[in-house]
């Protein structure tokens, strides 16, 4: 029995990580090597409304996509649901996809979360390479195997561990990003600087995010995937040290799902900024992170992503809210918290007074 269960556990985590990085200087030369290592009978090319006005124009001239059929979703977070999952499941049966198929993901995080359920779940999983097209998607959602869709208003509730085959991370997408997407996904490298070291969280936090230079964004990029890629290889089914990658989102999807809930849709990093602020506060109180590394943080997430569209009347929704992470246990909520820089503490339990308090060092 020993033997066999041993066996399933490196099945599993072979499964998790096959992925491979490129850091693309030539899109469509590294998109024919990834295809030819990839079993396929045909190709699909998953795009939301966006990505298939400004991204998949770019591709679509490709020899190598000669015959790939292109299946466009609607866009915003807001559309990662059941109903959009079964729209592409649909249109790939509709198309004449088989197991031995391959799904490209051109998108930002919703298209590579939605279509990464999506190729791990039709015909029992099929390849699937992901083209990450925001700075959130590149640094984050398109790396570490997490796929999924969101229920009932509740972030990511449906979902599985499959990776992509490849992920192929081109920053010409950065080009025409809005400002807005652009801090969305710096939100998640702030996050790894914090996991990491004082060298590297000093150079976020003293980066031009109105003027970003984008030579040394790229640099920041392939160093914030390869903090991901270490702490994924570490605990590829999030067991322990994969959970320190939940810093800021234990408050900060809450504060994501409430904005949903109410119809007014708030970006994934921004929500993940304003958790930060709460989380490292947090840290402060209860695990002795430095207050001057506090402030310096916290200036930073409230120059560029002010301050989130929730008041005190709503704290006892966002407590229920965070009852719902999956990184909880024995009916407790677990936060991921700094005792400094790099210093990670996994599992710490905090009383609904003291997150309340968080919560109004977030407002105030």
């Amino acid at each position: 029995m020993f033997s066999f269960v041993f066996m399933l556990h490196l099945i599993n985590f072979a499964n998790v990580m096959k992925q491979r990085v490129i850091k693309s200087k030539n899109l469509e030369q590294d998109l024919v090597v990834s295809l030819s290592e990839c079993e396929h009978d045909g190709v699909f090319v998953l795009t939301d409304e966006n990505t298939h006005r400004t991204c998949w124009p770019l591709l679509k001239g490709f020899r190598c996509l000669a015959n790939a059929k292109e299946i466009c979703i609607k866009a915003g977070d807001e559309n990662k649901t059941i109903a959009s999952i079964t729209e592409v499941w649909q249109a790939l049966s509709d198309m004449g996809a088989t197991r031995h198929s391959c799904l490209i993901c051109l998108g930002g995080g919703m298209v590579t979360d939605l279509g990464g359920f999506a190729a791990a779940t039709f015909k029992r999983g099929i390849n699937f390479i992901n083209i990450p097209t925001t700075l959130l998607a590149m640094v984050d959602a398109a790396v570490g195997g997490k796929t999924g869709i969101n229920l009932g208003g509740l972030k990511n509730e449906i979902g599985a561990f499959s990776d992509s085959r490849f992920v192929i991370l081109n920053t010409q997408f950065l080009q025409s990003l809005d400002p807005e997407n652009l801090r969305s996904g710096y939100a998640e490298m702030l996050k790894h600087a914090l996991l990491s070291n004082d060298e590297m969280w000093a150079t976020h936090v003293n980066f031009n995010l109105a003027a970003p230079d984008l030579a040394a964004l790229n640099e920041m990029v392939a160093q914030s995937v390869k903090t991901k890629q270490h702490i994924v290889k570490e605990d590829p089914r999030e067991q322990g040290i994969r959970k320190a990658l939940n810093l800021g989102h234990t408050i900060g999807h809450a504060i994501e799902s409430l904005a949903l809930k109410k119809g007014r849709p708030m970006l994934h990093g921004y929500a993940v900024a304003h958790g930060l602020v709460g989380e490292l506060w947090l840290s402060s109180f209860c695990a002795g992170f430095p207050t001057d590394k506090l402030h310096q943080t916290t200036a930073f997430i409230r120059e560029y992503y002010g301050r989130p569209d929730f008041t005190c009347k709503d704290y006892d929704e966002l407590l229920q809210l965070m009852q719902h992470d999956k990184k909880n246990s024995n009916g407790r909520v677990n936060f991921t918290l700094l005792s400094d820089i790099g210093d990670i503490k996994i599992d710490q339990h905090v009383g609904d007074e003291d997150v309340k308090n968080a919560l109004d060092f977030i407002l105030n």
